[in-house]
């Protein structure tokens, strides 16, 4: 009966496991996303669907390539054609990975009615072997006037987590709630 009771307790909770940094990175950045879009940031997901519509492509080629309905010796061109444009999309893919995305989390708008005409770029890191998790909020587009500077924090996971693993979430909310007011403040004007 008391078994019953502790597992019914921790249905709500979020658990990690602690030997696994990707189980403890995984959690921490579902909840920011949480933290983020209870603030009135919606969750921009272009980006994601273009690279689904990359992948989608991808797998289309790959298909063709493969039950295309000559035979090898007859369909070479056709099947050098397949690999350059497998090639060519991957490396695409590829690029807007290293290039757009990097470290990042969640891409959001603006949240409604602000005065700003940016969204937020969410990123976080959590190197293997290391217990020190950094949080970073910065501008989706940063040569934009209403653009505030990035803000980071870096702190150890061992304050957001019990030792069984379970996530004491309202301390680290707190911790990412006010990273998110440090971004959003006015910046003071120079006289």
């Amino acid at each position: 009966m008391a078994e019953k009771k502790s597992e019914t307790a921790t249905k709500g909770q979020k658990k990690a496991n602690l030997l696994d940094h990707h189980s403890i990175k995984h959690i921490l950045d579902e909840s920011v996303s949480e933290v983020v879009t209870s603030r009135g940031f919606a969750e921009d997901v272009r980006l994601s669907n273009v690279r689904l519509f990359i992948g989608t492509i991808i797998i289309i080629i790959a298909l063709f390539a493969q039950f295309y309905k000559k035979k090898f010796p007859e369909n070479r061109d056709f099947l050098i054609a397949c690999i350059v444009l497998y090639i060519v999309f991957n490396g695409l893919l590829q690029l807007i990975m290293y290039t757009k995305e990097k470290n990042a989390i969640l891409f959001t708008y603006p949240p409604a009615g602000s005065f700003t005409s940016t969204g937020l770029v969410v990123s976080s890191k959590l190197p293997r072997f290391s217990d020190m998790y950094t949080l970073t909020i910065a501008s989706a587009d940063p040569k934009s006037i209403s653009a505030n500077e990035p803000v980071h924090f870096t702190k150890s996971v061992t304050q957001w987590f019990t030792k069984d693993g379970i996530l004491v979430e309202a301390l680290f909310w707190k911790d990412v709630e006010a990273l998110i007011d440090q971004y959003t403040k006015e910046p003071k004007k120079s006289k």
